[in-house]
């Protein structure tokens, strides 16, 4: 069985990616995006069931947190925020930029595989 299937999962935790569109929910002090389109970033967790991504300094959100006895005077933590996985490209070192991927058999195991450049995307532990 070869190609992407509904539980194949692309993108990994650790994996570079790049944005594919500004992620307008997170702004700077002047209004600006944090993150901006063609941003490569890396992924510190992935939610394949929600089909989210965690990304490092891309979005971020404030929770409001109660006063209680690991925190007792309680406040905002700015804390990182989900990105929908479809903001996002696999990172190819061989082409150097955002590609799509497809899933081959490569001696009995499922590989990603450059899109481009047929490429081996390793998968970083």
């Amino acid at each position: 069985m070869s190609g992407k299937e509904p539980g194949d999962v692309v993108i990994r935790k650790n994996d570079t990616v790049v944005l594919i569109k500004d992620i307008t929910s997170c702004r700077d002090a002047t209004g600006a995006p944090v993150a901006e389109k063609g941003e490569r970033t890396k992924v510190l967790a992935a939610m394949p069931g929600e089909n989210k991504v965690i990304l490092e300094n891309t979005a971020y959100r404030w929770r409001h947190v109660r006063p209680s006895q690991q925190n007792p005077r309680g406040g905002r933590i700015q804390k990182e925020a989900p990105v929908h996985a479809s903001n996002v490209l696999l990172y190819c070192e061989k082409c150097g930029r955002g590609v799509r991927v497809r899933m081959k058999l490569v001696e009995g195991k499922k590989v990603r595989v450059c899109a481009r450049c047929a490429n081996v995307i390793p998968v970083v532990l």
